[in-house]
Parts: C-alpha cells; structure tokens; sequence
C-alpha cells in the first residue's frame, strides 16, 4: 500500500473526508494493509480488536453471537469503532463474504483521532448526540435565555405590498384577528403597520380611508434572526416600546414575534396547564386548555428538554386532565357507588406521552361489585370520561382498550383472573394483552384495588419460563427499519412514502425489550428508561447492554420529538413519519446504529429464550 492510495481513498470516505490531508498522510504511514479471503474470520465475539477496519473492496458479513446476519458492510464501511470505544473486545463475529482488501488503522491512531478532531467522533460515537443543555427534571416554565425567536413566533405572517391602503389593511386585521401586517415589497421586508398606527397616524390624524399604509407605516423596523434568544427580543422590545418584532433570516421574513408569543411561552407551560385544567367545566373550555400542550412540547424540545423528562411533563397534563373529567363524572352522575380505581395503560401508563395519544385505560371495581346494581353507573361513567378525553385530542383507542369496553371495566378478582389466564395460556392474544396491561399505571380511584395485584402478577409470570418466552417472541414482532445493507428500509408506498416510523420501528422495540427484562427481574416500574436501569441494577441485563440501548433510546426518542416539534411550528399535524432525507449525514449514521443496538439486543434476547418455547 502506498501513501497516496490510502489518503487518496479514505479522502473520499466519511468521516475521514473531515480529516486534513495532511493527517491522513501521516496516518497512512501507520495504516496496514489486510487482504482476506472469501469465506475466512477477520475477528471472532470477544476477541481483542487492535484497529478500525476501513474496506476497500470486498464485503464484510456481522454476525451476532447467536449466529444471525446483523449487517453487510462493503466498500466504505468501517467495523470495529464500538470495540475501540468499549471494552476493546469485539460484540460481533466478523466474517468476509467475498474476496476482501481492509484498511487497518492502529487503534492508538484511532483513539487520537477522536480526541482531536471532535466531528470524527461523534461520527462513531453515538452516544455524543446528547442534548446540549442540562437536563431540566422540573415543570417549572422555560426560561425566555434557553428559547430560540424561532420556537417563539408566529411563522409566515401576513403581507401586503406599499401601495395597499390603510383600509384594506384594517380589513385584513380584522379577518385574521391579528394586530399587524407587515409591509414587503419585492420580497423584501420595508415596513410593519400595526393597530396602534391605525389608531395615531390615520384615524388620529384624520387621514382618508384610501391612504397607502407606505405612508404610514413604520419604516425598516427592527428585525431579529430566528436563533436570536428569546431574551434578546425581549429586551430589544422592551428598549424600544415595540409589541412587534418582525423575524428574518438572510434576508428573508420569517415570522414575526409579538408580546403574545412572549406572554404565552410563560403561561404555556405545565403548572399552568394544570392550573388552568382543574378549573374548567366544559370538555369545550378543557379541550381550549389541553390544545395547547403542542405548543408547549415545540417549546420544551427548543429549550432542550430531554424525551424523557419532556413525556413526564406531558403525561402529567393528561393525568390532570383524566382526573378533572372523573371528578365532572362524579359531579354529574353522583358519588361511584362502590370503590374504583381507573387506570392508564399505554404510553400514558409508562409516562412517555408526545404530541400523538389516542387513549388507552381500564376501571378496576371493588368486589363487591353486581352488575343489576351498578353496571348502569360504571357504563355512563366511563362513556364520560373517554368521551371528554376525545373531545380533548386523545382519540378512542382503535383496539378498544378503553373503559368503555364492559371487558376492561371489572372487579378485581375479574382482573386477577384476567393475568391468571393469560400466564398459564400464553396464546397470541393473550401475549398482545398482556403486553399492554403490564404498562398499567393508576391514575385516580382507590389505589388498594390495586396494590399488591401487579406485584403477584409479575412473580407468578418470573416463575413461568414458557410465558415469558412467548412474551420475549411476541415483543420481536416490531423490526428496526434497517436493511442488511447499512441502509434504512423505508416505508415503500402511500401517504408515509420514503420514511421511517419512529414510533411502531424505533420506540416501540426498545419499550418491548425493557417489558421483557421487567418480566425478568420482576420490576413494577412501567417507565421504559427506568425499566432498564433497574434491569441493570438488578443483573437482568448487562451493564453495556443497557447503556446502549438507553443511549439508543434517547436518540430515537429525542429525534422523534425534534421531528414533531418542527412539524407543530409549521403548523402541521404532528406525527411519526420522518423522512432521513431530511437529517445530516451524521445524524443518519447515529440513528443507524441506534437501530443497530436494537436488532443486536432482539437477536439477543431471542436466542436466549428461543429454548424454552
């Protein structure tokens, strides 16, 4: 091998395409050259890894330690950078599919390389894509200092060219609800026209109708760009006596920010959701509340907030907004005439709710329970308060797990007997049923009727080794969107076209996996971060294990969120579908090995207790 070849390829090859030429002179200098045969082992599981492989022809094959596929790598693609960043001993079997050419760079050279240059680590290095600020484990409000102007203003704001007239412009003010137009003119922003001009410069004043707002105007108004702190428009606004402020980035009008954006980001928060929750009366004043929890997520995810603490906050409104609707229950039909504790399974059970949620919840009656007697009461009562969940934003759960389903509204003793049968008989819908009620989460009620019951449940389920392999194989129905290829298989055709669904394929695998490390251990938390910590804690998973699948946790959550929050901005719906056409290079390769983790843990997991089905 000489200099120029190495230098010359891996110039080509990200990330070394970050690297300076010089350094990768003087890299290839210690960089060997390695040709391995069709058919022959690179590296063993567990065997010592003494370099970042780089392939320049040939195909490499990852085998996981139970002997399946995990990626085809070719031409381009490194190995080895998680056993250099780890432990130094290889996860995965390292095999050549065909005849093969590497690149071997000296671990030594390789670790400098990272401390160096911090753009080539965080290339391999997933678990750097954290958020930047400190975790905030309060609901107190956001600070105005941590908010961009951009995750503050209203986007894409009304113009009207110079030549239009006053009237025409109190019209549009009117129509809108708006205190303000801008003034543009070829694109470029010349002016804003606000309430008050209308009321000093043309009523005041006694100017006709017909007046062009060019005339009364003000003039090249102070602009802010979209990443200008929160703060700074405020104390720009402050100085000045303005209201408005209009956003611009390269010349280009944005948004406008006004004191109502100011205002709202303080009172859009959770103490002041849940304030505003316990006192309304009406699912149509509650509904004008909770509407506003959207705007609230955009905010937390611009202030920096984690997936973590931001599904609390968000979990909190909707236990506020459950409780509050159980209490219009009880206001409008009378005292329950026996015991009940209504429960949340679901997201809002584990506590990870976002800006999409239909409803998923149970009633757990006292025994003393007779239908003639009370089935009337229980039947309008829980028709109540799923009703005002839905007229809320938290849509009836399309597979009925809901109160109002006479199944999911029993005595206790019922639902004992409901974990009994589906422990002993572990049938396919007894596993999908037993996959949602082991996230339940007492919400309001009678908490006694429910005490102890989770507890047995768990024990009597740790004990039975076939249950909970069904349940493991059940939990592996959900596949990271990763081909073979190191690429992402998208979705192929309808309205999701060439995305990923960053709940069903990303989320959703992890929080399967940590329910069956739960059943393992025997953990009563429902929460998926805390589930696997205590699984660590507890030796039902391995140190590394859970510190890659919660580093793969958080960035797919995070990424998640960021998605939706930029879909909330721009006014749209937001939902699970993003395109990684729209990331950077280096936030598709994290959340490739993100997938990654969670193919090799499910591989895992499956070959461990494939035995005892």
């Amino acid at each position: 091998m000489t200099l120029a070849t190495f230098a010359d390829f891996a110039s080509h090859r990200h990330p070394f395409d970050l690297l300076p030429i010089e350094r990768l002179e003087e890299l290839a200098k210690s960089a060997t050259n390695k040709q391995i045969a069709k058919g022959d082992i690179v590296c063993e599981v567990g065997e010592a890894v003494d370099g970042l492989c780089l392939i320049e022809t040939g195909a490499i094959d990852l085998i996981t330690p139970e002997g399946t596929l995990l990626l085809h790598l070719n031409v381009g693609n490194c190995f080895g950078e998680r056993a250099l960043l780890g432990d130094g001993t290889a996860p995965n079997q390292a095999i050549a599919s065909e005849e093969t050419n590497l690149f071997i760079i000296p671990a030594s050279e390789f670790l400098s390389l990272t401390k160096t240059y911090p753009s080539f680590h965080s290339f391999f290095d997933s678990s750097l894509n954290k958020k930047s600020a400190q975790v905030q484990t309060s609901d107190s409000t956001t600070s105005l200092i941590s908010v961009s102007i951009g995750d503050l203003m209203t986007p894409s704001p009304i113009t009207i060219p110079p030549t239009a007239t006053v009237m025409e412009a109190a019209k549009i003010m009117r129509e809108k609800n708006i205190s303000c137009v801008l003034i543009s003119e070829h694109d470029r922003l010349t002016g804003i026209l606000t309430t008050g001009d209308l009321s000093h410069r043309v009523v005041a004043m006694g100017r006709p109708s017909d007046t062009p707002v060019g005339d009364v105007m003000t003039a090249n108004p102070f602009t802010l760009a979209p990443d200008a702190l929160g703060f700074d428009a405020l104390m720009a606004m402050m100085e000045r006596s303005h209201t408005h402020l209009p956003v611009v980035e390269n010349g280009k009008l944005v948004g406008i920010l006004t004191n109502t954006n100011l205002v709202r980001q303080q009172a859009v928060s959770a103490p002041f959701l849940i304030r505003d929750i316990q006192r309304q009366s009406s699912f149509e004043d509650l509904n004008d509340i909770v509407s506003k929890t959207p705007q609230m997520l955009a905010q937390l995810v611009g202030s920096g907030v984690d997936a973590h603490h931001i599904g609390r906050i968000i979990t909190n409104v909707t236990d506020t907004l459950t409780r509050r609707l159980v209490q219009m229950a009880e206001d409008k039909f009378g005292p329950a005439p026996i015991p009940y504790l209504w429960l949340a399974c679901g997201s809002q059970g584990r506590q990870e709710q976002t800006g999409v949620s239909d409803q998923d919840n149970c009633l757990i009656l006292d025994n003393s329970y007779a239908e003639a007697e009370h089935g009337d009461y229980f039947k309008q009562f829980a028709q109540y308060v799923s009703d005002g969940l839905d007229a809320c934003g938290y849509f009836y759960c399309p597979g009925d797990m809901m109160a109002t389903n006479p199944r999911w509204c029993q005595p206790a003793d019922v639902w004992r007997g409901y974990f009994n049968q589906w422990i002993d008989k572990p049938d396919p819908m007894a596993q999908m049923l037993a996959s949602v009620m082991f996230d339940l989460r007492p919400i309001v009620g009678d908490e006694d009727l429910f005490d102890g019951m989770y507890q047995e449940t768990l024990e009597k389920a740790q004990k039975n080794s076939i249950f909970r392999a069904h349940m493991i194989s059940n939990s592996l129905s959900h596949t990271p969107p990763l081909n073979l290829f190191r690429g992402f298989a998208l979705i192929k055709k309808g309205e999701h076209k060439d995305t990923v669904d960053l709940k069903h394929n990303g989320v959703v695998p992890i929080v399967d996996l940590a329910r069956a490390y739960a059943l393992e251990a025997a953990i009563e938390n429902a929460n998926t971060r805390e589930r696997l910590h205590i699984a660590r804690e507890e030796k039902a998973l391995s140190s590394s294990g859970a510190g890659d699948l919660i580093d793969a946790y958080d960035l797919i959550a995070n990424m998640r969120l960021d998605h939706q929050a930029k879909q909330i901005r721009d006014g749209q719906k937001p939902d699970n579908f993003m395109p990684p056409a729209i990331l950077s290079e280096l936030e598709r390769n994290h959340l490739k090995d993100a997938f990654i983790v969670i193919k090799t843990m499910q591989s895992a997991l499956g070959h461990n207790q494939g035995a005892n089905i």
